[in-house]
């Protein structure tokens, strides 16, 4: 239910034109009252409805402003919206507005219109943006996408009430309540890696193991990710040295062997649905993932969905994580109606449309504005009631995306080519040694930077 990437760096880059120089911006025109047409390229989103809302929100606009508009809802089964967003970069003529998944701004962001003035006029309304909408999407100070709440999302913990409670000892509900301010500090604060270890054991010997991808899969990217950053394990840093050969990744990989033994021999096989088929068969006791699992469930097997909690990532010993995915959406240089295109941008970003568009998703999409994290709908979906609380960020975790702090267009290539989960893998099931993992990572990632 979530976006594969596996496509090869150098078709991307090659593909998106990235050595190109980028074009100066016409100025932006507030008005598209001028009539014209626009077409719009947007994600087909898994939630039964929320394509339709998307559709109406669109529509309501067009029909105000004079401005025909055809939209196209485009899979990610078969990775064809990433192909449509490649191919369309390569032939400069596709969509007006194209959304984007998390690292595609990056691969064609020379193609890409400035929606300044977009932005501009979202923080106006209700604050700025995460960190993280400025490392997918703004490049050498220029705004090359705006953050879309639909599609995006994050990764907790999803959690068996039950089984934690039987097996684990651990009352999820009374760490993590429905309500910030009824948590208490003592019982968070032992929510950590270390602890998680010690509860994977006995829910692995009562036979309801925790488990979660190691692959090349974005969930694996996404939890291994935070974890490997959680115990100060920076594979590339800030400034795109290669730092992969620390005391931090060597404790991160010495944790993962720990960890491993107490998930399924199978992980390491699992596509981005392994995780959500475990937990739904009732099988696992534990995932990462956002409430697309839960949300099966409840249709599928509701008895299961009764009893998943959405908490807090553990503490790490050198910070406090928590993976996310967003999405984007993009206006191309050579589109035909770029005017009208940003117009559009503005009224689908305003609070009204996103609060319309989470409402539509039940919950799972994430804006990347913290003041949009108001929206009922993570306190009264359920079964159990309360279930969506702490999907939103409530505590003192850090959203990343998978593989910072290296350098954007970095990071995207170590993504694509899932560095961080193969090098666990490789300590973890292939039996190499931690020094030739590491010796291994190095190597990749110098074929990485030579690309860039």
């Amino acid at each position: 239910m979530k976006t594969k990437i596996r496509s090869t760096r150098r078709q991307f880059l090659k593909a998106a034109g990235l050595t190109a120089a980028a074009l100066a911006a016409p100025p932006f025109i507030r008005h598209s009252r001028a009539a014209g047409k626009l077409t719009v390229g947007l994600w087909d989103h898994w939630v039964p409805g929320s394509n339709a809302v998307q559709e109406a929100i669109i529509q309501e606009w067009a029909k105000k402003n004079k401005v025909e508009v055809h939209v196209d809802f485009i899979t990610s089964i078969g990775e064809k919206l990433q192909l449509t967003i490649t191919a369309e970069a390569r032939a400069e003529d596709g969509h007006d507005i194209i959304m984007m998944p998390t690292w595609h701004p990056t691969f064609v962001r020379n193609r890409l219109e400035d929606v300044g003035e977009v932005i501009k006029a979202a923080n106006k309304e209700y604050g700025n943006y995460t960190s993280v909408a400025d490392y997918l999407f703004k490049f050498d100070g220029v705004w090359r996408a705006v953050p879309a709440p639909t599609g995006s999302h994050n990764y907790p913990i999803v959690a068996r009430l039950d089984l934690f409670k039987q097996h684990a000892g651990v009352d999820l509900q009374k760490v993590f309540p429905a309500d910030v301010k009824k948590r208490n500090k003592k019982l968070v604060d032992a929510w950590t890696w270390e602890n998680f270890l010690g509860y994977a054991e006995k829910l692995h010997k009562a036979g309801v193991p925790f488990g979660n991808p190691i692959g090349q899969t974005t969930d694996s990217q996404d939890w291994l990710g935070p974890l490997s950053l959680s115990f100060g394990s920076k594979f590339v840093d800030e400034k795109g040295n290669i730092t992969v050969n620390s005391d931090g990744t060597r404790a991160f990989l010495e944790y993962m062997k720990k960890l491993t033994q107490f998930m399924p021999s199978e992980v390491y096989a699992w596509d981005d649905a392994g995780n959500n088929r475990w937990i739904i068969s009732g099988r696992g006791s534990a995932i990462l993932n956002p409430p697309s699992a839960w949300t099966v469930a409840k249709r599928d097997k509701p008895e299961v969905a009764a009893q998943l909690w959405h908490c807090d990532v553990p503490i790490g010993p050198k910070g406090h994580f928590r993976g996310s995915l967003p999405y984007g959406w993009g206006i191309w240089k050579f589109g035909k109606n770029k005017a009208a295109a940003k117009d559009l941008l503005m009224d689908m970003s305003t609070k009204k449309n996103v609060f319309r568009l989470i409402t539509a998703s039940q919950g799972y999409d994430m804006p990347l504005a913290p003041k949009l994290l108001t929206h009922d709908a993570w306190i009264k979906e359920g079964p159990p009631e309360g279930t969506q609380y702490n999907y939103p960020v409530r505590g003192d975790e850090t959203i990343i995306v998978g593989c910072m702090p290296a350098p954007a267009p970095i990071a995207a290539q170590m993504y694509n080519q899932a560095v961080i989960p193969n090098t666990v893998a490789r300590v973890c099931a292939q039996g190499q040694s931690i020094d030739e993992a590491i010796k291994w990572a190095e190597q990749e990632l110098q074929g990485y930077l030579r690309d860039v």
